[in-house]
């Protein structure tokens, strides 16, 4: 469903002496990698790392120097035409990519109505709210509130009724639960593993967070410093041996080393 071939992307330095300085700074290094139809895979880095990088240029936001990026086979960068593999996103601050003028009637049809245009037909706009709001566990008496009228994890769900509402084939999570508490954390997730598997979705999810790689995620890319430094299935995760997975492992096990023994104390 999506493949990457050696993606590199650099930046202009700020702040350079030069008045026409031209001198760049490497983001990505020649990352490659490729998710199955109905797979989710977790992209992990840290801060600095090239994840929000990566996801513009999955997203087609951000053309890389190199490299391209492949929906079902057809890709990104080529050419202006239409294509039919459609990826949409959920971004990790709800409060700002939802216009808190809209209601929640108003913020799904967004979706609604791109999908009108791209598929060339007219849906009953009310009938699909409603469904869209069932799948991701609300009902329609949200439809008339306002964004600060919903609470975070309520309105996170709106948001993922609206990237669903563009009918994708791909979404992909920008950190979209590190806002949350935990216990809504795990709720969102379980959402998202239902609704995964009744519209045979494939999933990005970029996360600094592990923990919820191993519970969500299928696969997980460990990004280190730009570069794709090891690919493996989450069953074996436990066998990673690039030295930054290995340290993401140890800082879970020795966390949850110490949660047991003060439960055993």
């Amino acid at each position: 469903m999506i493949r990457a071939e050696h993606i590199n992307v650099s930046f202009k330095k700020e702040n350079q002496t030069k008045l026409f300085g031209t001198e760049r700074q490497q983001v990505l290094h020649d990352v490659s990698f490729h998710v199955k139809e109905g797979e989710c895979l977790g992209i992990l880095g840290e801060s600095g790392s090239g994840k929000s990088t990566l996801g513009r240029v999955l997203c087609g936001l951000l053309k890389p120097d190199c490299g391209n990026v492949y929906l079902a086979g057809e890709p990104c960068y080529k050419g202006r035409r239409k294509r039919k593999t459609v990826l949409s996103v959920v971004f990790q601050d709800y409060t700002t990519s939802a216009n808190p003028r809209f209601t929640v009637r108003g913020l799904i049809a967004e979706g609604l109505r791109a999908r009108e245009k791209r598929e060339g037909l007219s849906l009953d706009r009310e009938k699909e709210t409603d469904d869209l709001l069932c799948l991701v566990g609300l009902d329609g008496s949200y439809k008339d509130r306002l964004p600060h009228e919903l609470s975070g994890g309520q309105l996170q769900r709106v948001c993922i009724a609206r990237a669903l509402a563009v009918n994708p084939s791909v979404i992909l999570f920008d950190e979209a639960i590190s806002s949350l508490d935990a216990h809504t954390q795990v709720q969102i997730m379980d959402l998202l593993k239902k609704v995964q598997k009744e519209k045979k979705l494939t999933y990005i999810f970029i996360t600094h967070d592990l923990t919820s790689v191993t519970y969500l995620c299928s696969h997980v890319l460990f990004l280190y410093q730009g570069q794709a430094a090891e690919i493996r299935s989450v069953d074996t995760i436990g066998e990673a041996v690039h030295p930054y997975a290995r340290k993401l492992l140890h800082a879970i096990f020795d966390v949850e080393s110490m949660g047991q023994e003060e439960m055993s104390n």
